[in-house]
């Protein structure tokens, strides 16, 4: 594998692992508001048991992103700068919005409803103009023979856009919700449980028609990306298999509870079936980072700074993971924060 490979799979990774960690995040914000006059089922209290550790941790790693895309491709950082500008500014803007209301929801009591009601919202918008990146990437909302102009008029009247809009708005709540319910039933709270598990079964079928909208969009205005992904159609139908493996893990079996369903398993089985489909997004969209302006060539760093920075990233992680992985293990397994009072 060459540096420009290993340095693009490491930037993917990074993309990746953030939209599955900050989806579950903004999802829960939104579960929070929603059920925010629920007391009986408890949901919020779930929500909010979640968000409160994670919400920071999650932010990390948008943070190793931005410094990942100017470290090992300082070439596109202008390109991606240019074009992004408009959506970027919106998400930051909004990030800040979501972040400094989120705390303050905490310890302003008399104004926590209308606070959590904008940090939903907020955490619904933010991933839709996240995702809105890979269309802009596709090539045809940039002008590139008057400086690399994102058409902001043609890119918000676009079908794919949207489509793009609405798989990560669903794909966000399905899950949280998945994540929420395995959460609840590890914490014993099985009325949030019954309602989290409902959310899953009824979001997660909306996720794959959005997922089907955004190929059907896809083959009409970004036909050379469609092509090549139709080249690892097989691995797109296993990937679909994971999506089916959740269904029926949140069905069987039946506990001593009375409760049905392995959340933790359908938890696993959706993130595997993202892997797949990322991958194949991931190396039908290569060699280019700016369809057809932009790529991993044209952008990609001095090979002695690659080295350098890579060689950072190894140490880096060796420090971090296993950080990572206490946190999580205290996360789900400490029975003190599982199940504390409300």
């Amino acid at each position: 594998m060459t540096q420009m490979l290993i340095a693009i799979t490491i930037l993917w990774g990074f993309v990746f692992i953030y939209a599955v960690m900050a989806t579950m995040d903004f999802g829960a914000g939104f579960w929070s508001m929603l059920y925010i006059n629920h007391d009986k089922t408890k949901a919020t209290n779930i929500a909010n048991r979640y968000l409160s550790p994670t919400w920071e941790v999650t932010n990390t790693f948008i943070v190793a992103l931005v410094v990942a895309v100017y470290s090992l491709f300082p070439g596109a950082a202008y390109s991606l700068g240019t074009v992004l500008l408009v959506p970027g500014s919106m998400i930051l803007l909004l990030l800040a919005i979501r972040s400094a209301f989120l705390v303050f929801s905490h310890v302003a009591e008399d104004y926590r409803k209308p606070l959590t009601y904008i940090t939903g919202i907020t955490g619904l918008l933010i991933p839709g103009l996240l995702i809105s990146v890979l269309p802009i990437s596709h090539g045809p909302y940039i002008d590139f023979e008057d400086g690399q102009t994102l058409q902001l008029g043609k890119l918000f009247t676009s079908p794919h856009e949207y489509a793009f809009f609405g798989f990560a708005v669903a794909s966000t709540l399905f899950l949280s919700s998945l994540l929420l319910a395995d959460y609840s039933k590890a914490s014993k709270e099985y009325e949030a449980y019954k309602v989290y598990r409902r959310d899953a079964m009824i979001i997660g079928p909306i996720s794959v028609v959005m997922a089907f909208l955004i190929m059907f969009t896809m083959k009409n205005e970004a036909n050379w990306i469609y092509e090549r992904m139709m080249e690892d159609l097989t691995i797109l139908l296993i990937s679909l298999l994971g999506f089916l493996v959740a269904g029926a893990a949140l069905f069987l079996p039946t506990n001593k509870e009375g409760m049905k369903g392995m959340p933790r398993v359908a938890v696993v089985a959706v993130t595997f079936q993202y892997v797949l489909a990322s991958y194949v997004y991931g190396n039908a969209h290569l060699p280019y980072i700016i369809y057809p302006e932009v790529t991993i060539q044209s952008g990609f760093t001095d090979p002695n700074s690659f080295r350098a920075v890579f060689i950072t990233y190894i140490v880096g992680f060796i420090i971090l993971f296993p950080g990572f992985v206490y946190f999580w293990s205290l996360f789900m397994n400490d029975k003190r924060y599982l199940r504390q009072k409300s």
